[in-house]
């Protein structure tokens, strides 16, 4: 269900036949997005490397609304291709490994310089909170490029910058669920670490509410964030509770974190350390979802329910006791 206010449905509306092009639109906030937008009546084109990695959409789409595009955003003549007579464009594109100034820094100016060429009504780029030229991560740094390059190519564009983003089916929440379930004692790295966690479905409206007010919302930047900050110590301690399992958690020392992440093999990168070190909440002074016209919804709304596959017994291990608790809303 959407979370968009009620001042901003008319402007939605104006979303009615409009043709989106969504780079990055088959990936895990793609799929959110794009069923945002066919739910406003837009037809939406997913331009991918792997355009099947969206298909599970097609039952969403009314007939004509829904079209795939192979494309390698590296090259000026797929870019153009996906954006043949596009009157939004979205970039979704995001990543840890390959060329990240090339996916993340340069191919986001080509993609806003095609759709300003031809006219776009609107231009909307997905970042991150931390973009930063003097990093020592790649990828922070290849996020500040991309959004130079996009507000010098398309002066009108939308930037956003989400914080870490969950969801039911996410890489975040199931990663950690998954280690929880399986093992008794677990490493927590940047254990004070805050993170505003923001709900994937509230970062779809967010780019529906730009792309549908570009007059508004075109040539802003918004930081995304949920509304509670949390410490890695906290969300990992929350994670348990929700599978109803007490487990240890050991806070690993910054030394000792960035070592491990410098390994070859390991499940987190030196990038990744290096970004979660200072954590992931929104600035003091920033545009946020309240300038979007959107509310953000908690973790706590949802997990619970989405922890209920990693419990013991699924729903039938649950004590008589804290069945009772639950059904007073304790």
């Amino acid at each position: 269900m959407s979370n968009v206010s009620t001042a901003n449905l008319s402007s939605l509306r104006s979303l009615d036949d409009a043709l989106i092009t969504v780079f990055g639109g088959g990936g895990f906030v793609g799929n959110y997005v794009v069923q945002s937008l066919l739910s406003r009546g837009a037809r939406v084109r997913i331009a991918s490397r792997n355009p099947s990695s969206g298909f599970a959409l097609k039952p969403l789409a009314n007939l004509g609304q829904l079209q795939f595009a192979h494309c390698d955003i590296t090259r000026e003549d797929s870019l153009r291709a996906a954006l043949h007579e596009a009157t939004h464009v979205v970039n979704l594109v995001g990543a840890f490994d390959g060329d990240l100034t090339q996916l993340m820094g340069e191919a986001p100016g080509r993609m806003a310089a095609i759709a300003q060429e031809n006219g776009a009504a609107a231009f909307v780029h997905m970042s991150a909170i931390g973009p930063d030229a003097e990093s020592s991560a790649e990828y922070a740094r290849a996020k500040a490029l991309g959004e130079a390059n996009v507000r010098a190519a398309f002066p009108g564009a939308t930037i956003l910058r989400p914080s870490i983003v969950f969801g039911k089916d996410d890489g975040f929440l199931n990663m950690f669920a998954g280690m929880i379930e399986m093992m008794p004692a677990l490493p927590v790295f940047g254990p004070d670490a805050k993170l505003q966690l923001v709900y994937v479905d509230d970062v779809a409206d967010a780019v529906t509410a730009a792309l549908a007010d570009p007059t508004l919302h075109g040539g802003k930047t918004f930081e995304l964030g949920g509304p509670e900050e949390l410490t890695m110590m906290q969300i990992n301690e929350r994670i348990a509770a929700a599978q109803g399992r007490n487990r240890r958690f050991i806070a690993i020392p910054d030394g000792l974190s960035g070592l491990f992440a410098s390994l070859p093999g390991t499940p987190m990168s030196k990038d990744q350390w290096t970004l979660l070190k200072p954590g992931s909440t929104v600035s003091d002074d920033a545009l946020t979802f309240a300038d979007l016209g959107i509310t953000p919804r908690p973790l706590g709304l949802f997990l619970d329910k989405w922890m209920t596959r990693y419990r013991k017994f699924g729903r039938f291990g649950l004590s008589n006791e804290r069945t009772k608790r639950r059904a007073q809303g304790a």
